[in-house]
């Protein structure tokens, strides 16, 4: 398995046990996460950190799971189901992970 693919696959797992550290933590200090090809969403390591803190707090039983895995490169591709509660609708994303190094330095979400 492709160690970017462990990486991003890690994040997600931080991201269902609400552990916006932990995901922050297999970040750059200055990554980011964005629309595709668009607005950046949360800027730098710390914005992420407050923009998950937030999320988590407004949907506790928020979760994210993979229902596919692709890497090209420094990139991975993720397609996700997301469920904000038991009692909203689910929506899938597709996340691409680019990395520095071992590093995920920006996601872009399209949806």
């Amino acid at each position: 398995m492709s160690v970017h693919l462990s990486v991003a696959e890690a994040m997600i797992a931080h991201y269902n046990a609400q552990d916006a550290d932990a995901y922050v933590a297999l970040m750059t200090d200055d990554a980011c996460e964005a629309g595709y090809r668009g607005v950046v969403l949360r800027e730098g390591r710390e914005g992420v950190r407050a923009g998950l803190k937030a999320m988590f707090a407004e949907f506790p039983q928020n979760r994210a799971d993979i229902l596919s895995g692709h890497v090209l490169g420094d990139k991975v591709v993720l397609h996700e189901k997301v469920s904000r509660s038991p009692d909203a609708e689910p929506f899938e994303v597709m996340s691409i992970y680019s990395f520095e190094g071992d590093k995920v330095s920006r996601v872009e979400f399209i949806r």
